[in-house]
């Protein structure tokens, strides 16, 4: 559960465990190559009037290319959110710390909250299949990964 009514909010923290599908409209727009659903653990809680405060932690795997051999890679992203803040405050609309809600808000969802993290670790990663992976011959792009290719070295020039 994602999405919290506010008025289970008025009684305390609560829960916000679920999974989000790939194919979700939270991730709509972005191309995250993500290889199955994103697991979201976390707390969201009352912080003052018309404040919420959220701690959790996103977790999910992203298909992409090797940046040095361009093969399939699968990468683990694991995330902590440490303070996402959701505010009805109109002053804090346009800060990037807060996250706004209308003045009568009847719920909060922490899944704009996954969908930024997860685009922010994604365009952090630098995938690599392994880290002494050798990559592509600039000569003939054979992989050296799977050996050499039988281009001849050409010499180094002089310095």
């Amino acid at each position: 559960m994602l999405r919290v009514d506010i008025r289970d909010l008025h009684r305390g923290p609560v829960r916000t465990d679920g999974q989000i599908e790939p194919t979700d409209p939270a991730f709509e727009g972005l191309s995250l190559g993500l290889d199955g659903p994103v697991t979201v653990q976390g707390q969201l809680q009352p912080t003052g009037d018309g404040e919420y405060l959220w701690r959790g932690h996103v977790h999910g795997v992203i298909r992409g290319k090797c940046r040095r051999c361009l093969n399939d890679v699968l990468d683990e992203v694991d995330i902590d959110v440490d303070a996402a803040v959701f505010t009805t405050d109109p002053d804090a609309a346009d800060d990037p710390d807060f996250y706004p809600l209308p003045d009568r808000p009847s719920s909060v969802d922490v899944s704009e909250v996954v969908r930024e993290e997860l685009a922010l670790a994604a365009q952090a990663e630098l995938l690599l299949c392994r880290d002494d992976c050798a990559g592509l011959c600039p000569k003939c792009g054979a992989d050296l990964n799977a050996g050499p290719c039988g281009c001849h070295p050409t010499p180094a020039e002089p310095v």
